[in-house]
């Protein structure tokens, strides 16, 4: 059997890359060729996690071993098969490709070939430009910095109200001496 994926990206309007892989490669082969088709260096810890009733996440595949709860599978891409958790045409998958600002491709196995095999994957269509692989922090903060309410709120600002009502506070239940 061999799997049609189509990618795309909420931040990159008009991309779009099409991988043909056969359904007994493993996460890690279709991982290198999502690199591949978006020109990314393999530096990242990506993931892929599989998708329940549209874009609900599932299970994750990560591409290193992670430390988990003892009751928690954990799958790796270059030991997992595609076919073992993907059977349907339609079904969903998201690939994390910026871990650190948790920034996702969207992936639909858009068609299954069954009688088909393709001994290597493949990029089949390539459109548009993918967003850059890594944030740069210094220069989003740069762009968008924080705002400092300081220099807006006067030094005589009451940010409770007016007054503080003392017969509103219950007391009770607290040792309050004048000793320190």
């Amino acid at each position: 059997m061999v799997y049609r994926f189509m990618i795309i990206s909420d931040e990159a309007d008009g991309f779009m890359r099409e991988i043909q892989i056969d359904a007994d490669a493993k996460f890690l082969e279709l991982h290198k060729l999502i690199l591949e088709a978006c020109g990314y260096e393999d530096n990242q810890l990506t993931s892929f996690t599989i998708c329940e009733n549209g874009w609900e996440k599932g299970q994750e595949i990560t591409l290193e071993k992670m430390d988990t709860d003892s009751y928690e599978d954990n799958y790796i891409m270059a030991e997992t098969e595609l076919s073992e958790f993907l059977e349907d045409e339609k079904q969903h998958l998201l690939y994390t490709f910026d871990p650190l600002a948790d920034r996702v491709f969207f992936i639909e196995l858009s068609e299954i070939k069954t009688g088909k095999h393709l001994d290597k994957g493949k990029i089949t269509r390539s459109i548009g430009e993918p967003p850059v692989q890594t944030l740069d922090f210094d220069e989003m903060f740069a762009r968008n910095p924080i705002v400092d309410n300081s220099a807006v709120m006067d030094d005589d600002a009451d940010l409770y109200g007016s007054e503080i009502d003392s017969d509103e506070i219950d007391l009770e239940g607290f040792d309050i001496s004048d000793e320190f």
